[in-house]
């Protein structure tokens, strides 16, 4: 199989026998053997039903169905476990992402790039949805180092290699990039067309924008420090601790020169100052101990070998 096409979907069903069209009409222009799984997360408006009907005029159509709404992270992994071709690509079901550009993120793929992630240039989104994921994409690239300006992009193209390595759970799709390139493979970007919702309504809401900065703080820890979380908690525990040494010993000497100290507040903000410090760095020292329990169960992404 040289390519599979995983579209998780949750309430789609007018939007899937159009998609699914489109998908058939780009793939008979190349030469490829392919398959689309779509995942049902636990969809209420018979979406998998219709699925059942399309297959067998579609044969290449594979599907599976979540009991409950699980989330897009959930169907992702679940597309990527049966999924069998050599490159896999997701696009969402709402008909926004267009199929056109698969030929695309398989010419960037060839240029050496284990992941390509489409961006979104210009937008068919209202503004309360537009606004909050250019702010969210500002700061992720920022913090993460990596320079996409959509992590949130549905349309994305993977070599295998890289479904293989990269565990998604939560709600941690938004940062497949920022995982793959933890790992070792290499990430690249094109500008892909973006088209207006034609059927349905949005799923994106106010608490999702909050969440998507939550697991950018888990991505940085389970990325950055999960095997040295001292280097984390030492920081934050020693930058408090010599502040609140400092700020004692600046008391001390003001004690020292006759004047009082022991009803300044001051004095107890230095002193809660030490204690932080201290319990961080504690903290710091008990992850690295159970770090280093899980040490010999680590897995590491090897890209060859030679025997």
């Amino acid at each position: 199989m040289d390519l599979s096409i995983v579209i998780p979907a949750y309430n789609e069903r007018e939007s899937l026998p159009v998609l699914l069209q489109e998908i058939c009409q780009v793939m008979q222009g190349l030469n490829l053997a392919f398959e689309v799984i779509v995942v049902d997360d636990g969809s209420s408006d018979g979406t998998f039903e219709l699925l059942e009907q399309l297959k067998p005029q579609m044969p290449w159509l594979r599907a599976i169905s979540f009991r409950r709404n699980y989330g897009k992270s959930a169907a992702l992994s679940e597309g990527f476990k049966i999924a069998r071709g050599a490159v896999v690509i997701t696009m969402d079901a709402d008909l926004q992402d267009d199929p056109k550009e698969i030929p695309n993120l398989l010419k960037k793929l060839d240029e050496g790039y284990d992941l390509v992630s489409g961006w979104k240039k210009r937008r068919h989104d209202p503004l309360n949805k537009v606004i909050p994921s250019r702010i969210f994409n500002f700061v992720t690239a920022r913090v993460t180092g990596i320079p996409l300006h959509d992590f949130n992009c549905g349309l994305k193209a993977y070599r295998r290699d890289v479904i293989k390595s990269i565990h998604v759970y939560g709600e941690l799709h938004r940062f497949l990039p920022v995982l793959a390139q933890w790992q070792g493979f290499r990430v690249g970007e094109i500008p892909v067309r973006h088209r207006p919702r034609k059927y349905g309504r949005t799923k994106f809401g106010v608490s999702r924008f909050f969440n998507g900065f939550f697991d950018l703080i888990t991505v940085l820890f389970i990325t950055r420090y999960k095997t040295s979380p001292l280097h984390i908690f030492g920081m934050f525990g020693l930058l408090s601790f010599l502040l609140g040494f400092t700020t004692e010993l600046y008391l001390t000497i003001l004690w020292f020169m006759g004047h009082s100290i022991r009803n300044r507040p001051l004095f107890f903000l230095g002193i809660l100052l030490i204690i932080v410090g201290v319990q961080f760095i504690v903290f710091g020292l008990i992850g690295e101990m159970i770090s280093a329990g899980f040490a010999e169960k680590t897995e590491y992404s090897i890209k060859k070998k030679l025997d």
